[in-house]
């Protein structure tokens, strides 16, 4: 059981404890007349306690033993003569615990109960604390210059809206930009969503392009996104770019530590391609030995 879910446990059994009791004195004017006398009694015997302690600290010691025994076996006999009271007040005011294990998988963050097992604590503190904002837009025409339709066409349609993609795929993507950019390398997302449609378009223009057709990516889920470096205000996305290829290592490695899967690696290399693989999502997934 998480920790968080037994220190909830622990702090609403006092919470009943403490309901059943203050309920008991006030109710009772007799008990509480009781009590008061026992708390003075109490008072009194350790300030005699206290006073006498220079005098001799063995007795002390003993005194203040006997007297704490005495008061602990006090407490559990008044609860002994009181089970049935107690009993109840725990089990109304315990519903709440109940209540909490049993939705207790709902109450995760989808994804979030999976990060990954990843020894940076820089990583792990991006990736568990806030929200990431993303990088400024760039200006749709510098996804259609030559040198970017010479590596890659047809970006004109396509989608680069960050709040469509998966918030925790989104999260991670976002805290590798972060470390890209303190390292030297801002990047801009390429292409993130991919609907349906444009993907079975992009399939029908060849396996060039990619092999995978509607729903065999992981762009049709908000969970995949290509994505390129920025160097003096425009795109550099060809690897043959001796800095640009460095950019790339670095972003493989930064996206693996945070439970991406890279395409870099993959037979068919994609450099710029990460992707968040959620089992189940894809029933019938594609090879992806092709960019996709």
């Amino acid at each position: 059981m998480p920790a968080e879910y037994t220190v909830l446990i622990l702090l609403l059994s006092a919470y009943a404890l403490v309901i059943f009791l203050g309920g008991l004195f006030i109710l009772d004017a007799q008990r509480r007349r009781l009590l008061q006398n026992r708390i003075q009694r109490l008072g009194a015997r350790v300030a005699g306690t206290v006073q006498n302690a220079s005098g001799n600290i063995h007795q002390t010691s003993s005194y203040t033993h006997r007297h704490l025994r005495h008061a602990i076996g006090a407490a559990l006999a008044f609860i002994s003569s009181h089970k049935l009271h107690v009993l109840a007040a725990c089990t109304i005011l315990l519903i709440p615990v109940g209540i909490v294990l049993l939705l207790q998988p709902s109450s995760l963050l989808q994804g979030y109960d999976d990060l990954p097992q990843t020894a940076d604590p820089v990583i792990l503190a991006l990736l568990r604390g806030e929200q990431l904002a993303p990088p400024p837009p760039m200006p749709p025409e510098a996804f259609i210059t030559a040198e970017v339709e010479a590596v890659r066409k047809n970006l004109a349609g396509a989608s680069r809206e960050w709040m469509i993609l998966d918030a925790d795929f989104r999260q991670r993507l976002l805290t590798v930009f972060h470390l890209m950019a303190q390292k030297g390398y801002p990047m801009a997302l390429l292409e993130g969503y991919r609907s349906p449609e444009r993907q079975a378009y992009l399939a029908g223009l060849g396996p060039q392009v990619t092999n995978a057709g509607a729903y065999q990516s992981f762009h049709q889920f908000g969970l995949a996104a290509d994505c390129a470096f920025v160097r003096n205000g425009k795109l550099v996305i060809s690897e043959k770019d001796p800095w640009a290829m460095q950019g790339y290592r670095l972003y493989g490695e930064l996206a693996e530590s945070v439970g991406l899967v890279w395409g870099g690696s993959w037979k068919m290399m994609d450099f710029g391609h990460v992707e968040l693989r959620r089992p189940g999502t894809i029933t019938r997934p594609g090879k992806n030995k092709l960019p996709n």
